[in-house]
Formats: structure tokens, sequence, C-alpha cells
């Protein structure tokens, strides 16, 4: 049966006459999460989880035509059973379960199969075909457990303090930043710059509690925030709020600090490996856990992941979207970079 239809706007539902996550405006959009490159501006409807809601309305418009929906809870359009099921990526990431006449389709949008705390865990779901991203597909990408990275950041914090330097830590304003608060809590006082601090609003609207943050603003206190710690985009890295902060220590937070040849290095004294998606193995329990007929795998490795699955005896078949790493998430706060 075929249920979804890959279009130049993006995946398309061809029963329920609405679109999986379009990268161009649409009438109807089901919307997996909050990151830029999967929810857009100027689609006429919206549907996503209960906490995705606010975070839509603060990063499109907050009069926008929107319904949410709570995990497990299901919707029929026009025929099509819809249903969101926890992705464990950022907080309201949610997997999209299509049902339609004894057929069913699940579309991951971004996940991660490891618990974090934070967001609710990854909910493997059987289907006939699966729709995965595969950001980190490839083997060499294997993530360390949360309470090593946890350590190995609150030592990092220790000996900054003992060399009387701040400590700086640059990850997406929505998702990476409240990890790695999450991580952070009760170490010290923490700092975001108003990018983060706003969308911590906005899900604390929800009936989710963030650990408690300061803002840190363009006249910021020196004295205030020596030695403590201080969250920021990574659009910020090498601007004139970064020169400011004293005896500042950075940190980038992301997946790609796995490698450390990795370019991203250059500019930072030390890299820590926080990923929001799957890793190589994350992928794999993944896909074998829906026990797919077809596999169709999306941005990132695409190529290398699809192939290998082929080679172990699943069908998989690699598909070209405008879905990507979340360079996107910071353009909010490009303009605090001067």
């Amino acid at each position: 049966m075929k249920l979804i239809r890959f279009t130049k706007k993006g995946l398309y539902c061809i029963p329920g006459k609405f679109y999986l996550d379009p990268w161009q405006p649409v009438d109807y959009a089901v919307i997996s999460h909050g990151h830029a490159d999967h929810a857009r501006w100027g689609m006429k409807r919206y549907l996503c989880h209960h906490h995705t809601k606010p975070i839509l309305q603060h990063r499109i418009n907050a009069n926008i035509n929107i319904q949410s929906l709570g995990y497990n809870e299901t919707i029929s359009i026009n025929g099509v059973n819809l249903s969101f099921h926890p992705a464990g990526h950022i907080i309201g990431s949610a997997q999209i379960r299509l049902e339609y006449k004894g057929f069913v389709l699940v579309f991951t949008g971004d996940y991660k199969t490891t618990s974090d705390n934070l967001t609710s865990p990854f909910q493997p779901i059987k289907c006939h075909e699966f729709i995965t991203e595969s950001t980190f597909g490839l083997p060499i990408y294997k993530w360390l457990p949360d309470t090593v990275l946890k350590q190995q950041m609150h030592d990092w914090i220790a000996t900054n303090k003992s060399n009387n330097r701040t400590s700086v830590f640059f990850g997406y304003s929505l998702g990476k930043a409240q990890r790695i608060m999450k991580m952070l809590e009760g170490v010290d006082d923490i700092y975001v710059h108003n990018a983060i601090y706003a969308l911590n609003e906005a899900i604390n609207s929800t009936d989710i509690t963030l650990p408690r943050t300061n803002l840190i603003t363009a006249d910021f206190n020196k004295k205030a925030i020596q030695n403590k710690i201080v969250i920021l985009p990574p659009a910020l890295l090498g601007s004139k709020m970064l020169k400011r902060i004293p005896n500042a220590a950075t940190a980038v937070c992301s997946g790609w600090m796995q490698i450390r040849g990795n370019r991203r290095w250059r500019a930072v004294d030390a890299g820590f490996p926080v990923s929001d998606h799957a890793d190589w193995n994350g992928l794999l329990s993944a896909v074998k856990a829906t026990e797919a007929e077809k596999v169709y795998v999306t941005h990132g490795s695409q190529a290398t992941f699809s192939k290998y699955l082929n080679e172990i005896g699943i069908l998989a078949e690699e598909v070209i979207t405008e879905y990507g790493e979340e360079q996107m998430e910071d353009v909010e706060t490009k303009v605090a970079a001067t």
C-alpha cells in the first residue's frame, strides 16, 4: 500500500491529505518536533505534541492555527489514524504513527534511543514501513553513558573553578541547552542567553519544570558570573558577548565532538559528545524493533546506513530530504553576536 509520497514539499500522506514535517508551506502540517529544519513557518494548520505547541507558538507565531495531542492519543484524519509516540530527541519530540486499512507506517523525525532523564524515552513501534533519520549513521558513533559524560563535564567545571575560569558551554537553544542544564543542575549557578531563556519559559508553561537558570543580558555583571556556568547558542562562538565573559573556558556539546579531528574543536577548549540523536547501535536497534518490511532512510549518513541495512537483510532505500543538523536553530541569536 502506498501511504506516503515523497514530494518537493515534503512527506505527503496520500489518503490523509496532510504532510509530515514539510519544508514548504502546505495546508496541513503534522510536526514531529520544534527544531527549525522540521517545523517551519507558513503552514495553514499545524498538528503536534502538547509540549511542542508552545515552542512552535514562540518560534513561528503565537497566533498560528495549531492543534496538539498527547503521546499515544489517536486522531482520525480522512480515515488515517494518527498518533504521536515518544522519540526521545528533545522535549515534545514525537514519532508519527499512521495507520490506514490495517497498514502501519512510522515516521521518526529525529530520535534518541537512550534516556536522558528529561525527554520522554524513545518507544519502539512495530510497523510495515519505517522512515528513519541517520544523522549519526556510521559505526564510529557510539555514545558514552550519560553518567560518564555528566561526570566529565562536572570535572571540567571543577578544574575551571580552580583556575579562576568561567565555564561556557555551547549548545543549540532548543534541546541541547535544556539537556546541558539538566546534566549540570546543582553544580553552580547557571546563566543562559535570552534565546535559551525564552524557550525555557515556553517549555515551563507546560507540565515540565526545567532546572533554574539566570538570564545573561548584554550588559551583564562580570563579577556575578565569574567562575559560574554559562550556556550560549553556537552562533555566539567568537562573539563580543563571549569576549566579555571573564576568563572564559569554552566547550561545545555535540555528537560531532566524538571525532576529535572535527573542525569545530579548533576554536574551543573542550568538546563533549552530547547528542540528541541515536548513535549507530541505537539506529540499528530502533530499526530492528519495528520488524518493518521496508525502511526509508533520510538525512545524515543515509547512503551508508541504508546500504548496511540491505546487507543484513533489511530492505532499505535512501531518501533525500531537506532535514539536517539544526544549523538553522540559531538564526534568532545571530543579531546578538555583535
